[in-house]
């Protein structure tokens, strides 16, 4: 059964209406330049089946790194070394070849509980170059006992981070330890897009706009801010609707895999379905997709079909459909990177997913902003497949989780 639990106080702006928010998305914005998205000018089809595709040349999967705890995020440094997090608070610092391995000190306290701990990680380039990273807060004072999003930054000197501070929180703060998102990306013109989840607040068995729907709460949104914390020039104003600060795009469920695209600069996200319904989706400014009135799942104890999607599925021309679907069973998205080089034959400008479901690394062929073949990697190789980045070599590194042999793979070229 699901229960919605305590909350911390919901933030100043109040609720807003979903008859509000569509009308909200149908205008142009007139903050800063932003601009919202009319559904009407969106992807209104619902996305049809993706032909299968096969590399015929494998790379193999060399273990660099093993014996990780619950590893969760994956960066790699301008000279090849990395940075892992494990959930439950550890940031490591290894040497490009995983064979040394240093903990980072500096990381503030984290709410490593159920899916909650230390989350993604990102860094800027430079020898001490900003690192940023993803963590379940725990609450304090009339928030004690709760746990939320946060994002904190800090300068990589060595193994400390100099200079820590939060530079984002998720507002409210809930005590369900589920759908903390947290995939980070590095904008252009020094920002920062955030991935969040529900916090599985919203029920798909009876769906309102109270959470994921709601511009007063952070749950279930994409935020953009300036890589200080500061908000970021060109947000959309939601036709002057009153929302927190940073909103970029809302209606998502659970964000754990996310990108730039390199040809158009676009952020492309994958998100957790509820029974099915694993969604890829194009994030554009002011854009609502649909979480939770509409999901290619079904609500979770449903017998699969058609006929227990929420909404009827298909969430066209209200809301921005997803490109491409898992369904009628979940893979469960987990990391993503867009292939730039050319170490794979037939592997470039191709888009990866890792899944954590089924323990594979989803490989998708794309004709601009369309999936026209995709085909699952390594399932059942390598473990669940965590993140997947592509490193300064050229080279595919794929973290897998695991509770106490979580690896870094690299994934070496047929005949190297």
């Amino acid at each position: 059964m699901h229960t919605v639990r305590r909350l911390g106080t919901l933030p100043q702006p109040p609720r807003v209406t979903l008859a509000s928010l569509i009308a909200a998305t149908m205008l142009l914005s007139a903050c800063e330049g932003g601009q919202a998205v009319n559904p009407a000018d969106s992807a209104s089809a619902a996305p049809t089946p993706v032909p299968t595709v096969q590399t015929t040349a494998r790379p193999s999967a060399e273990t660099l790194a093993q014996g990780l705890k619950h590893p969760w995020g994956l960066a790699i440094l301008d000279n090849g070394e990395m940075l892992v997090t494990e959930r439950g608070g550890q940031l490591w610092r290894l040497s490009a070849d995983g064979q040394q391995r240093q903990p980072v000190r500096g990381v503030p306290p984290v709410w490593a509980q159920s899916q909650g701990g230390l989350l993604d990680v990102v860094a800027d380039s430079g020898d001490q170059p900003w690192v940023y990273w993803s963590y379940a807060e725990p609450g304090t004072g009339r928030e004690a006992g709760l746990a939320g999003t946060a994002v904190a930054r800090g300068r990589l000197v060595g193994t400390q981070l100099q200079d820590v501070q939060v530079i984002f929180r998720q507002q409210p703060k809930v005590d369900h330890g589920n759908h903390f998102g947290s995939r980070i990306v590095l904008g252009p013109d020094n920002t920062l897009f955030i991935g969040l989840g529900d916090r599985q607040q919203d029920n798909p068995r009876s769906p309102d706009t109270r959470f994921a729907q709601n511009l007063g709460a952070h749950l279930g949104k994409v935020i953009r801010i300036q890589r200080d914390g500061s908000p970021a020039p060109g947000n959309p104003s939601w036709n002057g609707q009153a929302a927190l600060p940073g909103i970029w795009s809302l209606g998502h469920r659970n964000i754990q895999a996310a990108a730039l695209n390199p040809q158009t600069g676009a952020l492309w996200v994958a998100e957790h379905g509820p029974q099915g319904g694993d969604e890829l989706n194009i994030v554009t400014a002011g854009g609502n997709f649909g979480w939770p009135l509409h999901s290619y799942g079904c609500p979770y104890g449903s017998l699969p079909g058609k006929g227990c999607q929420v909404g009827d599925g298909q969430h066209g021309p209200g809301f921005i459909e997803p490109i491409t679907t898992w369904v009628p069973l979940s893979m469960a998205p987990s990391g993503m990177a867009f292939y730039t080089g050319n170490r794979y034959p037939g592997w470039q400008g191709s888009l990866f997913v890792g899944a954590l479901r089924g323990a594979a690394l989803w490989r998708m062929t794309l004709d601009g902003d369309r999936v026209t073949g995709r085909e699952a990697l390594y399932e059942g190789e390598l473990g669940r497949v965590r993140d997947v980045r592509q490193g300064p070599d050229g080279l595919l590194y794929v973290l897998t989780d695991a509770a106490d042999d979580g690896r870094v793979i690299r994934l070496t070229p047929s005949g190297s």
